[in-house]
């Protein structure tokens, strides 16, 4: 008798912390945490997803704050909260790949962000203010090597993206540019009008949406962007800079698949409206749409690329 009350007790605990599963989520508001400032290009998103979002979802979406470390301090946050869907952050890539691989405490590592969707991103850009000396990327270059550290540029974060894309231009044209790092592209922008820094480099929704107060030198595309035609590739002007963020919305480890699943297809819901996806468009975003498993396999194949990257720039 003792030892069937005993189970019968284990099978109510059991029961009591089972993971939540689809069937009843979301029955209360979601938290989605932006890891950046407000102002960038995570909050302009969040923000632009978040009454759609709710109607996907049938909850309040709740937009919160937490910066610091390149988005570091909170993507470590997110991996200690209760994997039930109900708390979830904007992520970015390289970052998530770049931070555990150059920090020895990061505060997470890359396989502890879990993917709901990889849904939109934004290629690096240079830009100078409109009334700089700097006309072209090759103005910049050069006064970067007749006076070492007259060039300060300033970007999103360390280890992410722009602080990348500074330190292999800097490697490609043999010259030493001086990177400030802030807590996401609002700051940075205001940073960049005030004249603290000679230049951002920053992506292409800067670019295209502060057209009036910059002037953009190169894009680190491919190829040109039908958003901003008349500004040249790094590629073209003799560099092979490929560069830029990806940006989703990532849960804690061990969140059920049916709750994330559930997730991505209210974010892909939201990336699939006409209205939102021209609002996008038009400010300079890429949209895309990777599933959970499509997320974490070019995670995956990101990974050895970018540990390539770091190795070739030790040399």
């Amino acid at each position: 008798m003792l030892i069937k009350k005993l189970l019968l007790a284990l099978a109510a605990v059991s029961f009591l912390v089972a993971p939540a599963s689809a069937a009843d989520f979301p029955s209360a508001p979601v938290t989605y945490m932006i890891p950046f400032n407000a102002g960038g290009e995570s909050d302009i998103f969040a923000r632009a997803q978040q009454p759609l979002l709710e109607k996907a979802l049938g909850q309040s979406v709740v937009i919160t704050y937490l910066v610091g470390g390149g988005g570091a301090v909170g993507w470590k946050e997110l991996i200690r909260n209760k994997p039930d869907g109900y708390y979830t952050a904007g992520f970015n890539l390289p970052h998530v790949i770049l931070q555990p691989l150059q920090r020895k405490k990061a505060g997470y590592t890359t396989d502890q962000i879990k993917p709901v969707m990889l849904f939109m991103s934004t290629p690096n850009a240079l830009v100078v203010p409109k009334d700089s000396p700097y006309k072209t990327l090759d103005d910049l270059l050069k006064a970067a090597k007749e006076k070492p550290g007259s060039v300060v540029l300033g970007g999103s974060g360390s280890q992410t993206a722009n602080h990348l894309g500074v330190v292999r231009l800097n490697k490609m044209a043999g010259v030493n540019i001086s990177y400030i790092p802030g807590t996401g592209t609002g700051d940075m922008i205001s940073a960049l009008l005030g004249k603290h820094v000679n230049g951002l480099m920053t992506y292409t929704t800067v670019a295209k949406n502060y057209a009036n107060d910059v002037r953009t030198l190169a894009v680190a595309t491919p190829e040109r962007l039908a958003v901003l035609p008349d500004v040249p590739t790094f590629r073209e002007l003799g560099y092979d800079l490929l560069e830029g963020a990806y940006r989703g919305l990532a849960v804690p480890p061990g969140t059920p698949d049916d709750v994330v699943q559930k997730l991505y297809e209210a974010c892909k819901q939201v990336n699939n409206d006409p209205e939102f996806k021209q609002k996008m468009d038009n400010m300079g975003f890429f949209l895309v749409d990777m599933d959970p498993a499509e997320s974490v396999k070019f995670i995956n194949e990101l990974t050895p690329i970018y540990k390539g990257i770091l190795e070739e720039l030790k040399k």
